[in-house]
């Protein structure tokens, strides 16, 4: 099945949890005027089709001790080379986010670290070291002041 598949209810589940993950199918079935083994079953669905990609729990790292975001602009020293420059920097649990980009950087990456200590270090004997790697350049987040999925579809449309 394609993405093309989804019907109003499937995106109206999909609104509901991207706002709050921890609803219950029978709530949101309530919420939607469905079964809960509906909404279930389109969970299950959406799952097998690739939709939904998984589950995670969203934390807040400053409290947890980590207290700089940085965005890094990778240079590649070639495009090919990017396979295998991402599969190492999947390797390193401080990079939360990759993207293969246009523009200057071949890689825009994000990384979360304890302190600036910590970010030099990352950059210094863990990213820069890389195979494939030409340099990097650091953007560090001052305030995250927008984080939400893209709508699916307006609550109140009939």
């Amino acid at each position: 099945m394609s993405k093309g598949k989804l019907d109003k209810l499937d995106r109206q589940i999909l609104t509901i949890l991207m706002k709050d993950g921890k609803k219950t199918y029978a709530e949101i079935g309530q919420q939607l005027f469905v079964s809960g083994g509906t909404i279930h079953v389109r969970m299950k669905k959406m799952e097998e089709m690739g939709v939904i990609k998984g589950y995670h729990l969203d934390v807040n790292h400053d409290l947890l001790g980590h207290d700089i975001v940085a965005f890094l602009g990778i240079f590649l020293e070639k495009s090919s080379l990017y396979d295998s420059v991402a599969k190492a920097l999947e390797s390193i649990p401080e990079i939360v986010g990759a993207h293969y980009t246009t523009g200057h950087y071949g890689i825009f990456a994000k990384a979360v670290c304890k302190d600036t200590e910590h970010l030099k270090n990352l950059l210094h004997d863990k990213i820069q070291v890389i195979e494939g790697i030409q340099r990097t350049e650091t953007f560090i987040s001052l305030e995250e002041s927008i984080n939400r999925p893209v709508p699916l579809i307006d609550m109140d449309e009939d």
